[in-house]
């Protein structure tokens, strides 16, 4: 399964630049706003040791990452759910992907311009979220107005989606997003089925400038982010996107020497896609034989068939067992014989829930 996390911010904060970096896919990046008119998709893959790690002890023709699929949209301003600058094009592009990474600028230099002329994360993160609040109260406004005759004439469907409609509503008139509303389970079937750009998991990114990684504390701006995100119980992840444009460029042992000279132990791509992978419930497991070692992406909780599914639809339909061992088990045993004599691989059924690291052959018969 492909994760799709949309890019977001202000113009000129730093966000195309981070994702030129992470992707190495050339998308504009320019200092001025509205460089990124189409979003612009790259596909990365995903760095995992396990993987490397599996390689070795399998040595299979060939090794597949799982991949994480960028999306860098058109920056916003304010009046963006009205149609101001690109917003029409903002708001449909960012209804596509499964999560949110809001970059905000925490830094200074005179040679980039701010679209407001002053740096103030906070302002800046409210001008986005308050566009998207303003997008869905439209959408609820407009729902409301279909679902209210019906709601009259004592519908019990209708009923049920007027009052999930009429508490979004409230919510959105005191500018608080639809995450930050409680919901029943039944309610929140129903939410999902408006499509709400502020459901949606956010995670900010505080991109701070090269002499300030490794020691963001002393920056008034990400504690002021850092904050605001306590307040919605979201992430907060400091990166420098010029430096990660840096990192882009190496590989291996030089990859590594630069991070440490830096005093920081992973680069950006690797914090935002475990701070991502997080936000939304994934996790990886693992196929492994001659032909190919391969990781794959999954929600916790999936079930054994489920997860075959991701490979190809006919392993969950002809769903037999899961034939399983620990990644931790694996790796001390030597080998997959070794793992089976020391009765660390199991046989899984249709219930078995899977586990980040598992290493997994599927049984089927279709």
């Amino acid at each position: 399964m492909a994760l799709t996390a949309g890019i977001v911010g202000l113009p000129n904060v730093g966000k195309s630049t981070l994702f030129n970096a992470i992707t190495q896919a050339g998308a504009e990046s320019a200092n001025y706003p509205f460089c990124t008119i189409d979003p612009n998709v790259g596909i990365v893959e995903v760095p995992d040791a396990r993987l490397d790690k599996l390689t070795e002890l399998v040595k299979p023709k060939k090794t597949i990452p799982t991949a994480f699929e960028f999306t860098d949209i058109a920056g916003i301003v304010k009046g963006a759910s009205k149609g101001e600058g690109l917003g029409n094009q903002f708001l449909s592009h960012i209804r596509q992907v499964d999560a949110i990474c809001h970059v905000v600028r925490a830094f200074q230099d005179e040679n980039i311009t701010h679209v407001s002329g002053q740096v103030d994360p906070i302002s800046d993160i409210e001008t986005i979220n308050l566009e998207l609040i303003l997008a869905d109260l439209e959408t609820v406004s407009k729902r409301m107005d279909r679902v209210a005759k019906m709601a009259r004439q004592k519908d019990k469907e209708a009923v049920a989606e007027y009052d999930v409609l009429s508490k979004l509503k409230d919510a959105f008139e005191e500018e608080q997003p639809a995450r930050a509303v409680d919901f029943t389970d039944e309610q929140l079937k129903i939410v999902k089925g408006l499509h709400l750009l502020t459901i949606k998991p956010i995670l900010y990114v505080a991109n701070v400038s090269e002499d300030e990684i490794g020691t963001d504390a002393d920056n008034p701006q990400v504690e002021k982010i850092r904050e605001y995100a306590a307040n919605e119980n979201a992430e907060v992840i400091v990166i420098c996107a010029k430096i990660e444009s840096e990192i882009a460029e190496l590989d291996g042992e030089e990859k590594q020497e630069f991070l440490d000279d830096l005093g920081i132990a992973e680069s950006g791509l690797d914090q935002l896609i475990k701070a991502t992978y997080n936000l939304l419930g994934l996790a990886t497991y693992f196929t492994a034989g001659e032909q190919e070692v391969r990781a794959w992406t999954f929600t916790l909780g999936m079930k054994a068939p489920q997860a075959a599914g991701i490979i190809h639809t006919d392993f969950e339909r002809g769903f037999i067992r899961a034939e399983t061992v620990s990644y931790k088990d694996l790796v001390e045993a030597g080998s997959m014989g070794a793992a089976r004599e020391k009765g660390k691989v199991r046989l899984e059924g249709k219930e078995y829930p899977v586990k980040d690291g598992d290493v997994i052959h599927f049984r089927f018969n279709v």
